[in-house]
């Protein structure tokens, strides 16, 4: 008998085995009738529990095996269901419903069904489990959508009811709560069990009771008792357990910093800057008005912010690894002012004939790290990067805490899962030597060092280097000895609270490297996957930009942002002077704001008396057909001797309304980024303008980072 019982047991045992073995991953990529990816969308193994959800690209990944019915569903569209059977990949293409819901007729205060839905739900839906307020909206009513927060964010799912206007994040309704005017996350905060009915109202029946703040829709919920009724803002916060957000973090360290003036061609006849292709400040900055938190001044480094977006300049058709791209138009903020665009395009170079990467992952994996914004998510940023590695490329894990050590020795790219095991691994605790742990990641990348190829220390951390050297000069002397080696940095930032944005961004200037803010997956799979090589292959190093204004067209001039890039004019040819680096298709932007000559400004200080020794301009030649000579020096990556590129800028400009989008558009971030800095030197401060502009310079955005701008500046309009 108890022979017969084992032998059960190991048959049991085996068929579970066989089933699992079955088991594969299946990919695949979900979009609409028009082929755009539907981020959210939901997909099930029919009759049983498994469940994955698209990315922001729409793509999916489930285990399954052949034989099971998926079943994808999403907000407005038929759900369909597709069987498992030899291909691992499955992309799916979803129709709209042609189920549309009939408008709600309001009466009075009130408002009555249609003949087709009543839009308030029984009692019986109550029944029904919920894990929170939000799921009583979805899938109850057509043209309502409700989405999952994106990973290790803190804002609750957002929610949009669809009307006369697509779907989209902008779309965010109103909110009421027993009578009381509600926020987002006050709402995601009810106890399901305590809700009696919820019902929804939109375009005319929404705003002829609540006005123009329900032009987006309104969600009415009612709760058993009325709980929550009269009851003020606070009082509601403090009866849901809500904790107030900080306005303004008190332990993040930003750089003070004074925005650049206004200064005259004929006292400062040359304005020199190195190059920047960061782009953390824009992710920080977006960190903050997602959570409906005050943005730091000194947070906002308006390069970085127009830099972060992509522009339509041509590829370099000569030997040089970019090519310069310049335009003159109006100034959308100073009506009187013009604005010179300066647009750096790098080459593009085919991902198999890029060098060979020998990289060094730094990781911090001190106490502070332990947040889920922060080590799990930097886990999985670098778990994308590692899906782009090839054979030929190696890499190396160096972690800190207390103490530096090395966790995985050099290993081919080829050999993802052990790369990724080596992550996984890894747990926060401890204190920050973060100095110990750069000594180490560059010691293995220097051991390991390729001749002509990408030699590289990735540091992702929250900067919070609290042990060894721990001030900024510090590590700014440890850094710029350690760019003799020829390796490269990139500094990746996570987290919030206490993160150190001021040592992450002068780690990386000094380290001939870039910098980027990974505020979520979204985030790194921008900038660690598709991004890829402008991020982390260089093709130009110490890049330098010089430009001559010519005082007989240009009263004065500022450079708009590049404050901490700013360099003496001898310092342009002056070889051991560091300067930012260029990647692999990379586009650098740069603006001036023009005073023309002959212009009253209010932003000029009385000019002085004509020099009675020195000449401050040529008067023997006529140069009134040019606005300014440019120049440019850069060195290959593996270089010493910078080579000097010129072009000469023609004294012509267009209306705002004839530039290019990539002119409007790069303008309209500048703006919001003055705005941002409570700049004095911008007349025009309207939100409604920025946006206006920002609409009118929205195109190429097929990754929809403009419309994200365009929808952080309506949310920095409401904090107003």
């Amino acid at each position: 008998m108890k022979s017969l019982k084992l032998i059960s047991s190991a048959i049991a045992m085996l068929i579970c085995f066989v089933t699992m073995a079955q088991e594969r991953t299946i990919t695949g990529t979900v979009t609409d009738e028009s082929s755009l990816a539907l981020p959210g969308v939901q997909i099930n193994i029919k009759g049983t529990k498994k469940y994955a959800q698209t990315d922001f690209d729409g793509k999916y990944s489930i285990q399954a095996q052949r034989g099971d019915a998926l079943v994808f569903s999403y907000i407005g569209m038929d759900t369909q269901t597709f069987y498992v059977q030899s291909s691992n990949i499955i992309n799916v293409k979803l129709k709209s419903s042609h189920a549309e819901l009939q408008e709600v007729v309001v009466v009075g205060y009130g408002t009555s069904s249609s003949e087709y839905e009543d839009r308030s739900y029984a009692r019986a839906e109550r029944k029904r489990e919920k894990k929170d307020a939000k799921q009583a909206l979805k899938g109850k009513v057509a043209g309502i959508q409700t989405q999952n927060s994106i990973a290790y964010s803190a804002m609750p799912a957002p929610i949009a009811i669809r009307g006369t206007a697509s779907i989209s994040p902008i779309n965010e309704p109103m909110y009421i709560i027993d009578g009381v005017p509600a926020k987002a996350n006050q709402m995601a905060k009810i106890n399901p069990n305590d809700i009696d009915n919820v019902s929804v109202l939109k375009d005319q029946a929404a705003t002829s009771i609540y006005g123009s703040k329900a032009s987006n829709g309104v969600v009415i919920i009612s709760t058993k008792n009325e709980i929550y009724k009269n009851l003020s803002e606070k009082e509601l916060d403090k009866k849901l357990n809500i904790m107030p957000i900080p306005t303004e973090p008190t332990q993040e360290d930003y750089d003070a910093f004074v925005e650049n003036a206004f200064e005259s061609p004929k006292t400062a006849p040359l304005s020199t800057f190195s190059i920047d292709v960061d782009n953390a400040s824009y992710t920080n900055i977006r960190r903050f008005l997602n959570n409906g938190q005050q943005v730091p001044k000194d947070a906002v480094r308006v390069e970085e912010m127009v830099n972060f977006f992509k522009y339509t300049y041509p590829q370099p058709k000569n030997e040089h690894p970019f090519s310069i791209n310049t335009e003159v138009s109006d100034s959308p903020w100073n009506s009187n002012n013009k604005i010179l665009k300066i647009g750096l395009q790098g080459k593009n170079i085919p991902t198999e004939d890029l060098p060979a990467s020998n990289l060094v992952f730094l990781i911090d994996v001190s106490g502070s790290m332990e947040d889920m914004n922060k080590l799990p998510l930097l886990k999985q940023s670098l778990k994308i990067l590692v899906n782009e590695l090839r054979t030929k490329d190696k890499v190396a894990i160096v972690v800190y805490a207390g103490a530096a050590g090395m966790v995985l020795p050099p290993t081919s790219g080829d050999e993802k899962k052990t790369i990724i095991n080596a992550l996984d691994n890894l747990q926060a605790g401890g204190s920050t030597a973060g100095g110990a742990g750069i000594e180490l990641a560059y010691k293995i990348a220097t051991e390991n060092f390729i001749k002509s190829g990408n030699n590289r220390v990735i540091l992702a951390t929250d900067g919070d280097f609290n042990v060894g050297s721990s001030s900024n000069s510090d590590m700014e002397k440890l850094i710029e000895e350690k760019r003799k080696t020829g390796v490269f940095l990139t500094c990746l930032g996570y987290g919030m609270g206490n993160y150190k944005d001021s040592k992450m961004e002068i780690l990386a200037d000094k380290g001939n490297g870039n910098y980027a803010y990974i505020d979520n997956i979204q985030e790194a799979n921008r900038f660690l996957g598709k991004e890829f090589k402008g991020s982390m292959f260089a093709i130009a190093k110490d890049v330098k930009i010089q430009i001559e204004f010519n005082p007989k067209q240009v009263q004065a001039y500022r450079l708009i942002g590049y404050e901490n890039r700013k360099l003496r004019p001898e310092d342009f040819k002056n070889d051991a002077i560091d300067a930012g680096e260029l990647g692999s298709n990379h586009t650098v932007t740069a603006l001036y704001e023009i005073i023309p000559a002959g212009v009253k400004s209010d932003y000029l200080a009385e000019q002085p008396d004509a020099l009675k020794y020195t000449k401050t301009e040529n008067s023997s030649t006529n140069y009134s057909n040019e606005l300014a000579t440019i120049k440019f020096r850069y060195k290959k990556p593996d270089g010493d001797k910078s080579i000097e590129m010129v072009q000469v800028i023609e004294n012509k400009s267009v209306n705002l309304e004839k530039a290019s989008d990539d002119m409007k558009f790069s303008s309209a971030v500048a703006w919001f980024g003055l705005k941002l800095r409570d700049s004095k030197l911008i007349a025009d401060k309207s939100s409604k303008e920025i946006i206006k502009l920002a609409k009118q310079g929205n195109s190429n955005d097929g990754e929809g980072y403009k419309a994200e701008f365009i929808r952080l500046v309506e949310t920095s309009k409401l904090h107003n």
